[in-house]
């Protein structure tokens, strides 16, 4: 059994507080352990303090104290440095990137929150109380959502790591701006010229008296095309030229992102210090246990956390001093499971997709045969908003139930260290949520439609149930109600409304649970001092739930961006209310996490990387076969008449005699339009049942699936080309920095050399030999 043995930081007390912990261990193992780490900690010249005046029944508290010489010397390990009186004043770089980057500094200076840094109150003096403050009042305030983010005093405060995420999250917040303005200018569009649009127009004229195959058997009847004209015209507003544009700039502005975010990355490893830190705490932990007996134990105490954390590898009676390695063969079966897991879960997210069709395709059947006048109107948009709703609920549910199972996996696999640990935690929780939120979409996207078959001919699944058709306008418009319920939700109910409700809901079942009462707990907490009261703060759990949440948002503003120019703007709204609200989760009703040095955000990157190479791709794939944006620039420029896009609808509809059904398949009511029909009409490329052929691809299907084909390839070839092309030409390091890295080498190099000729005069004063004094002549006065 794992036990709980993070140790509590106090908020106001710069003393490092932790708690004794429970665990399920012998009473006289648990006091050898207590005593040898005690005993540890000593021998680092760290001083402890027991408190014995705790006001918390059953809990007790130890203050370990950190004198002057031992954070000197950690300071030593750590390569901290120290200031030079010797500065150089780096100009700024003429180019256009540095000049640009000095009028948006201009111009965004009132934005800065007051606070400065570097003032000697606070770097020297460091009183956390008055950092807190600051960061309540300039940080986890909503009135400040315009302003930055004091990033160097989150990281004076909570550590680099969690300095490093905020960064991130206002770099990434920051470059959602001009993609939400650009993703307005196509809806506004989209809206401008929906009334000019010629296949929309034609489908709303009642003039065309178009005649529809029926969309379900027997319960559903044919029915005429203009009553898809909302459909049609609500699809303009997505899906039209602008889109093309907006999903090649989206390309770009995710590299744009990336680069934006390696640059800020490196001007923070060098204003933080951390251009020369490596990943030597994870050498460090595993030799640890050679080097016991050595002086250096500047990283005992990591050592023990990481035996805690791991304690279920030990034996309750086993010394802490004995290796215990893990064979292939013996994590042979934890890699079975894991793969098998994945593997399951994977099944079930398709499976639940599935059942979510099954869902759509008899709902529709049911309300087709509905006696409900207002029913029957409204088909479609019930259908599509139910089954959207649906898949929400059951991401939400299922993305919960996923992270305990990739938490679970991971500890099967007992890794070796904590940063192996989290990679891998990090990577299974990605693929299941990441699996979870976008098999319906991507089904819509790609499938819905496909695989349909034609009338008289159909594809059935379980039995009876004949797989769905897009609308005559295509799925696109499903696409972005799947897409758009999807975001918003999640934002909504799993990012916001979680974090804030939870923690209350939890508080409140503390208070319950209590055996005092209002003014009894009032009356306690004024005598309760600080760490006491940070005891009842919830725990930190890391910062993978808030990458995670961002990973996913971020796939869903890039990936499919085609069918949802809107994205970006409501990603921007909902991070700017995250900002603050995780922000005020640290501040107010989180304990202070341990502070943990990070160069950089770890796998994030990388993930985040992946996705912008895949978006390429899936936006090309979605203009290419999801809209219908090729198909009308076949038609323009091939079949086309006048080179205009009259007489579109007609071209894309093909048709069908009635007299072909198959048995039980034909309409019930076949009156039901009022006339007899013969022949009716359906949206797709096929030979009409007059020719040599019948229902056979035609000619113009094969032609614009090949132009379908060449517009992905295409697309993808230049996207990606013009993005490596960015990122070749914008430097990862900004010039100011690289210079003034270059100016600290060459005074380095200088304070070596004048040590070494120090050194030489000192060894040639030593070595010279030293001249007898001559007896000074003395004059006689001989008379």
């Amino acid at each position: 059994m794992r036990s709980s043995r993070a140790p509590l930081q106090p908020k106001e007390d710069p003393e490092i507080t932790a708690q004794e912990h429970q665990t399920d261990y012998h009473e006289d193992d648990k006091r050898f352990r207590r005593d040898e780490y005690e005993e540890n900690l000593l021998e680092t010249g760290l001083e402890l303090e027991k408190d014995e005046g705790s006001k918390i029944p059953g809990i007790g508290f130890l203050k370990i104290h950190a004198p002057w010489h031992v954070l000197c010397r950690e300071a030593e390990f750590m390569k901290l440095k120290m200031p030079t009186k010797k500065v150089y004043d780096v100009k700024q770089g003429g180019n256009v990137v540095e000049k640009v980057r000095l009028f948006i500094h201009k111009v965004t200076a009132p934005l800065h929150p007051k606070v400065d840094v570097s003032h000697p109150h606070i770097l020297y003096s460091y009183i956390p109380f008055v950092v807190l403050q600051l960061l309540y009042e300039e940080w986890a305030s909503y009135s400040v959502f315009y302003k930055y983010q004091p990033i160097g005093l989150i990281r004076k405060y909570f550590g680099e790591k969690v300095g490093l995420y905020f960064a991130w999250l206002g770099v990434y917040t920051q470059m959602l701006i001009p993609a939400a303005i650009v993703g307005v200018i196509v809806f506004l569009y989209g809206c401008a010229t929906v009334d000019e649009n010629i296949p929309s127009m034609e489908i709303c004229d009642p003039r065309n008296n178009v005649t529809m195959c029926p969309l379900c058997d027997q319960a559903c009847s044919y029915w005429k095309l203009v009553t898809a004209c909302g459909t049609a015209r609500a699809s303009h507003l997505f899906d039209n030229p602008a889109t093309v544009f907006f999903s090649i700039f989206m390309a770009l502005w995710a590299v744009l992102f990336m680069e934006h975010w390696k640059r800020r990355q490196m001007r923070l490893n060098y204003i933080w210090d951390l251009t020369g830190f490596g990943e030597e705490e994870e050498v460090s932990v595993r030799n640890v246990k050679k080097n016991k007996a050595s002086p250096d134990h500047s990283h005992i105490c990591l050592f023990y956390l990481y035996v805690f954390k791991y304690n279920h590898v030990l034996a309750p009676t086993q010394s802490l001093d004995e290796k215990v390695k893990l064979t292939c063969s013996d994590r042979l079966p934890a890699y079975m499971t894991t793969v098998v897991m994945m593997c399951l879960m994977i099944s079930v997210t398709f499976a639940i997709v599935f059942g979510v069709i099954l869902y759509r395709i008899s709902i529709k059947a049911a309300l087709h045969m509905s006696s409900y006048p207002a029913a029957r109107s409204n088909i479609r948009a019930t259908v599509k908003t139910t089954a959207a709703i649906i898949n929400l609920i059951i991401i939400i549910i299922m993305d919960e139930i996923y992270a305990a199972i990739a938490r679970w996996l991971t500890t099967l696999e007992v890794p070796k260290t904590d940063k192996s640990f989290e990679q891998r935690l990090i990577f299974k929780t990605f693929i299941l949520k990441f699996v979870n939120a976008f098999t319906p979409i991507v089904y819509l996207a790609f499938f819905r439609g496909r695989l349909v078959g034609r009338p008289g001919k159909y594809l059935y699944v379980v039995g009876s149930y004949r797989m769905e058709e897009c609308a005559h306008s295509g799925c696109l418009m499903e696409l972005c109600i799947q897409l758009c319920i999807t975001m918003l939700g999640k934002q909504l109910i799993q990012n916001n409304l979680f974090e804030i409700g939870i923690p209350k809901i939890k508080k409140l079942l503390r208070q319950r649970k209590s055996e005092m009462d209002t003014k009894q707990e009032e009356e306690l907490n004024k005598t309760l001092r600080r760490h006491e009261k940070d005891h009842f703060l919830g725990p930190f759990i890391g910062l993978n739930p808030e990458y995670m949440e961002m990973i996913i948002q971020f796939g869903m503003v890039t990936l499919f961006v085609a069918s949802f120019p809107l994205a970006p703007l409501f990603a921007l709204l909902n991070n700017i209310i995250e900002i603050r609200l995780d922000a005020k989760k640290f501040v107010t009703e989180l304990r202070r996490p341990i502070a943990a040095k990070a160069k950089d955000i770890g796998i994030w990157y990388n993930l985040l990387r992946g996705l912008s190479k895949v978006a390429v791709i899936v936006n090309a794939f979605v203009i290419s076969f999801t809209s219908d944006f090729i198909p009308r620039l076949v038609y323009q420029y091939t079949y086309s008449p006048d080179g205009t896009l009259h007489g579109f609808t007609n071209h894309t509809l093909a048709f069908f005699n009635v007299s072909d059904f198959q048995p039980g398949t034909d309409p019930l009511e076949p009156m039901h339009l009022g006339y007899k029909v013969d022949m009716c009409r359906y949206k797709d490329y096929r030979e009409p049942p007059w020719s040599t052929t019948p229902y056979d691809f035609s000619k113009e299907f094969w032609a614009i699936l090949a132009a379908r084909l060449a517009f992905v390839i295409v697309f993808q070839n230049v996207v990606m080309l013009m993005s490596d092309f960015v990122d070749w030409l914008i430097p990862d390091i900004p010039k100011d920095i690289s210079l003034q890295m270059h100016k600290e080498k060459i005074l380095m190099v200088e304070l070596f050399m004048k040590e070494e000729q120090g050194k030489r005069l000192t060894m040639r004063e030593r070595n010279t030999p030293q001249q007898p004094r001559s007896r000074p002549n003395s004059h006689t006065n001989c008379v």
